[in-house]
């Protein structure tokens, strides 16, 4: 039992339960983390978990649309680019909403590599990967955390896909949707309306924004400037929690860039218990923690790039991320491709910072802009 003091509340002390689950994390967490050693028992593994991840997710819970149906709403003139607004459907009754950077240099008939580049919170979805700089509220975003990471591909020769996750953007919740009210929700989400009337259906966020991405790359593999085999994903904070779930469920993924988001759950979510409703997944922790499913990405390509200021790191900073890096790298030293996992820690706190991971995307894409 814990017992707490604070001098600033009217109780002497209280009895807090988060060191029980910490403790419980320990004696109960982490039953399918890879023990092997050689390629054979890495795959094995990967087969298991991937397997489990996608019952604990929800996704195959989730309905295939027998058709996106994509619809291009608007194109932009950006200099450089062109911004389109696109909708597809990623369920019957389901629509996804995005915009698509695509360099001006593109030669008819080729065909360049793609990344998509989901957002985390406060971003007002996919306003700030993309670069909407004319939205004040959006232009502070991008300077306080380098947000505009779908424009700094896209001058870099990548064709970028910048989605509204579930919940965000034009996809939010009604009691969310009064922005010129309370413009505060332009920025906020809907994460605990979405698990709310998820959770009892045997769904979850993670899992729905996963499913999305998936549907997002069978869009881009229609297009004839995509080149299918060439498709990255890229994401700051809660990006970096819907790259990681999706590359290591979608082999499609060749290249994940991970920032922001990876480190030990008992610190940043059991004792950093407030962070959002997007990070429950029923049962999760019981099985893998977040370098055991980093781990299911290999032997793709996959790069971590860490604020080493960064307060989600938790109590112990950045060993508490090294911990994850060393149980994602177990899995790929056992593949034999332990050159194809990166981790870059740079000196910040919570923001893209982008030195290593472009040049890591333009190498492992085979893309020189």
């Amino acid at each position: 039992m814990t017992i707490q003091t604070n001098p600033h509340s009217y109780f002497p002390h209280f009895y807090s339960a988060t060191e029980h689950f910490a403790r419980r994390f320990d004696k109960l967490g982490r039953q399918l983390a890879f023990r092997g050693r050689t390629a054979r028992e890495a795959a094995a593994w990967q087969r298991k978990l991937r397997a489990k991840l996608i019952q604990i997710l929800g996704v195959d819970t989730m309905q295939q649309p027998a058709r996106l149906k994509p619809k291009r709403h608007n194109r932009e003139d950006c200099g450089s680019y062109w911004r389109e607004d696109w909708t597809i459907f990623t369920e019957p009754d389901v629509q996804a909403t995005f915009y698509l950077l695509l360099p001006k240099n593109l030669s008819r008939g080729e065909r360049r590599p793609a990344v998509l580049c989901p957002h985390g919170h406060s971003s007002g979805g996919r306003f700030s990967p993309a670069g909407r700089t004319d939205i004040e509220a959006i232009r502070k975003q991008i300077e306080v955390h380098n947000y505009d990471y779908a424009v700094q591909l896209v001058k870099r020769g990548f064709i970028t896909l910048a989605p509204d996750a579930r919940g965000f953007g034009q996809r939010r919740e009604p009691a969310m949707q009064d922005d010129k009210l309370n413009p505060d929700l332009f920025l906020s989400g809907s994460c605990h309306s979405l698990a709310l009337m998820a959770y009892p259906q045997g769904q979850t966020v993670a899992g729905m924004w996963a499913w999305d991405l998936m549907r997002l790359v069978d869009y881009l593999q229609t297009r004839p400037d995509v080149d299918p085999q060439r498709i990255g994903s890229a994401g700051l904070s809660g990006g970096g929690l819907q790259t990681l779930y999706f590359s290591a469920l979608d082999r499609r993924v060749k290249v994940a860039v991970i920032s922001g988001y990876f480190y030990g759950v008992k610190e940043s979510l059991i004792r950093m218990a407030s962070n959002c409703d997007c990070n429950n997944i029923p049962n999760l922790w019981k099985y893998a923690d977040m370098g055991d499913i980093g781990g299911l990405i290999a032997p793709r390509s996959l790069l971590i790039e860490t604020g080493d200021k960064d307060p989600l790191n938790g109590a112990t900073g950045l060993a508490n991320v090294n911990s994850q890096v060393g149980y994602s790298r177990k899995v790929y030293r056992a593949l034999g491709v332990g050159n194809q996992l990166a981790h870059h820690v740079f000196p910040g706190e919570h923001r893209w910072c982008g030195e290593r991971a472009i040049p890591w995307l333009e190498e492992k894409l085979q893309w020189r802009g």
